[in-house]
């Protein structure tokens, strides 16, 4: 008995047979070898593919901070996983054996992560889920699929201090910063646990300053803080802050000034001094005071305190994209305390703004070369000069053209833009190249108007040169035919359809011949007539020239125009003859094409010989069917016997027929020949003895019959 082994897969597309070598032996006699021939046939069956029908199942591995309801694992014909060889998964039913998970299969085959997601605390975790497909024919398979799940490799959110302790005293006042936490991690947030309804204090949700909310008084208060990361509210930790509100035995620093606010150029070297305070406290000393100075990270790393003195710490460069993200100011705070304790302390607040200064002089571009078809119009573009200057605001340039636009230069630049235009007209027979020298002057670089630094630039323009054109109209010559208005109108006859080079200038049109009364006039292209009191019909031969191009390069052409004129009331005379009028009417052309077949000379030769050939061939045909035909009747004839003799009418008999009349009505002269000739012999033929000429006879009827 031959059996399939247990977890085999048959697949008809890759093996179609197997041959099997099958030996057996009985004891005491020999080996017996035979073959077993297994052939695999397509059949519709539902089959799943190796990874997920494996008995160890498929694997997927995960991060513990995937979102809730994440897709992990599809049960779809992928080439990652899942069934093969079904039409579509909506046909298909998924049944999920064990339900000791808390993963989710859906009804189209997807895995997806529990509701809550997983616990990112937990080391490995590891779920198997036990899959049964069924199709809707009732075939099935089965498989498994085993979800690790592995740490988080993210920084959870963490407190450096467990517990912290802040004393303050009672001339805070509203919303000033009584102190900050900070908690390491990604996205991290802050909010107030306890008390649940603050008061006196509230926390920035993404700073995590703390600061008050009234003028505080002599207090002691409690906080619970909570950092949490805001993609993943579950990863989260607290912190305690105590805060003790002391009352003022001493008076805080007096500082002058009280408030500093500056503007400084950005050349400044760094050491410099911006301001010295001049502090002191209740008992009118400065000794024990100390400075320190707060503020944003990227605006104290310009800064520096050498004692009561406000330094420059860095280069302040203006054109860089940093200050610009700063808005060209710089603000902190000088802290002001006696004895370095917080609770008598002064805050100086200090704005420094940074004044350009132009330092550097425009750029010019590279290869500044264009070329200009010499049939441009105007105001067309030639090309942009595209300067650069590195001062802020980048790129803010004035264009100007030495010497002007005119005759000997036909372009002009825009200001703002850079932008060369046609002014002029341009002809590269005269000159095919034009050096322009641009300046470029910098604008808004410094605070003084007066202080601009500008540059000159080579400009190169050539000129294409373009073949000249003249006008075409069509047709060139016109008949026409009008009927006159009343005297005084502006009667319109045609308009000529005239064109020249696309990029040329418009056309003009001069009637320049056979318009000596001066009836008619153009206006543009279209002819117009003006019609006077004349009663009699004339016709007119009008020849218009157009010209096309520009300056020099303009050329012309003539149309033809012949113009009858009749009358719109010409007297008739009195008469009975009716007169009938056909009116012209134009041609109508009809075309029609007919497929015709010319052989060629040889095929008319051959053709022609192939006709001589099969004549003759049936000339020669008929002659020897003829000769066939009469050796025939004589052989019969010969064999026949002389009482049984029959002479059968052919065509010799007719041919022959007149000559036997001839001859019968003179018996006499030969008949006894051939009479004679033929007595004892009855074989039916004769020779007469005397011309040699034969004869048939016949011996009952006696009747003969030259041949």
């Amino acid at each position: 008995q031959v059996t399939l082994r247990a977890g085999a897969e048959l697949d008809a597309r890759q093996v179609n047979q197997y041959t099997l070598i099958l030996r057996a032996a009985c004891p005491g006699e020999d080996e017996v070898e035979g073959r077993l021939f297994v052939r695999v046939t397509a059949g519709h069956v539902l089959r799943c593919d190796s990874p997920f029908a494996s008995a160890e199942g498929d694997v997927v591995q995960v991060l513990a901070d995937v979102a809730p309801r994440t897709p992990l694992y599809a049960v779809l014909p992928q080439p990652l996983g899942g069934l093969t060889d079904f039409p579509s998964p909506s046909f298909l039913q998924f049944r999920l054996r064990n339900h000791n998970t808390p993963l989710t299969l859906t009804r189209r085959g997807l895995v997806l992560a529990p509701d809550n997601g997983f616990d990112p605390y937990k080391d490995t975790q590891t779920f198997r889920l036990e899959i049964e497909v069924t199709d809707r024919h009732g075939h099935n398979c089965s498989g498994a699929v085993k979800v690790e799940v592995l740490p988080s490799r993210r920084p959870h959110v963490t407190f450096p201090e467990p517990h912290r302790a802040v004393t303050v005293t009672e001339a805070i006042g509203p919303w000033e910063v009584v102190t900050q936490v900070r908690a390491r991690g990604d996205n991290v947030r802050y909010a107030i646990l306890a008390p649940v309804a603050p008061v006196l204090f509230t926390i920035d949700e993404v700073t995590g300053e703390i600061r008050s909310t009234r003028r505080l008084e002599v207090i002691r208060a409690q906080l619970l803080i909570r950092a949490y990361n805001a993609l993943h509210p579950d990863d989260h930790a607290t912190t305690t802050v105590n805060i003790t509100v002391q009352g003022t035995d001493r008076q805080a620093p007096r500082c002058v000034p009280a408030i500093f606010v500056s503007q400084v150029p950005e050349t400044v070297s760094p050491g410099s001094t911006l301001v010295t305070l001049r502090c002191t406290d209740s008992t009118g000393t400065d000794g024990c005071l100390h400075y320190a100075l707060e503020g944003p990270p990227s605006s104290l790393s310009h800064f520096c305190m050498e004692g009561p003195q406000l330094k420059i710490n860095t280069t302040l460069d203006y054109d860089s994209e940093a200050m610009a993200a700063l808005g060209f100011q710089i603000t902190a705070t000088i802290v002001v305390t006696v004895g370095g304790q917080p609770l008598q302390s002064t805050r100086v607040p200090v704005l420094v703004t940074v004044t350009p200064v132009n330092e550097f002089r425009p750029a010019c571009p590279n290869g500044a070369t264009f070329t200009v078809p010499e049939t441009a119009a105007f105001g067309s573009v030639v090309g942009r000069v595209a300067g650069t200057d590195r001062d802020y605001p980048p790129d803010s340039l004035e264009y100007s053209l030495e010497g002007g636009s005119g005759s000997a230069q036909p372009f002009s630049i825009d200001r703002r833009t850079g932008e060369i235009r046609v002014v002029g007209s341009l002809d590269s027979q005269q000159q095919k190249n034009y050096r322009l020298v641009v300046r470029l002057t910098d604008t808004h670089n410094d605070l003084d108007p007066r202080k601009r630094q500008s540059r000159l630039c080579d400009v190169s323009v050539r000129l294409q040169a373009v073949p000249d054109q003249l006008p075409v109209c069509v047709p060139e010559v016109q008949e026409l035919r009008i009927t006159a208005g009343s005297p005084g109108s502006r009667q319109p006859v045609t308009r000529l359809q005239c064109h020249s080079s696309p990029d040329s200038a418009a056309l003009t049109y001069t009637i320049v011949g056979g318009n000596e009364d001066g009836r008619f006039r153009q206006e543009g292209n279209t002819l117009v007539y003006l019609p006077n009191d004349r009663a009699e019909p004339h016709p007119f031969v009008l020849l218009v020239e157009v010209w096309g191009g520009s300056g020099a390069r303009r050329r012309s052409s003539l149309v033809a125009l012949v113009v009858h004129v009749t009358p719109r009331s010409t007297p008739v005379p009195p008469s009975t003859t009716t007169r009938h009028t056909t009116l012209r009417r134009e041609p109508l052309v009809v075309m029609q094409t007919e497929a015709v077949w010319h052989p060629p000379a040889w095929f008319v030769a051959v053709l022609t010989l192939s006709g001589a050939l099969l004549l003759a061939t049936l000339g020669c045909t008929a002659r020897n069917l003829l000769c066939r035909i009469h050796g025939c009747l004589l052989s019969s004839h010969s064999s026949r016997a002389p009482g049984k003799l029959f002479l059968a009418k052919s065509s010799w008999d007719v041919v022959e027929h007149s000559r036997g009349k001839e001859e019968q009505g003179h018996p006499h002269a030969s008949s006894p020949s051939c009479l004679s000739s033929t007595q004892g012999q009855h074989d039916g033929r004769a020779q007469d003895p005397r011309t040699g000429r034969d004869c048939f006879s016949n011996s009952v009827s006696e009747a003969w019959r030259w041949i």
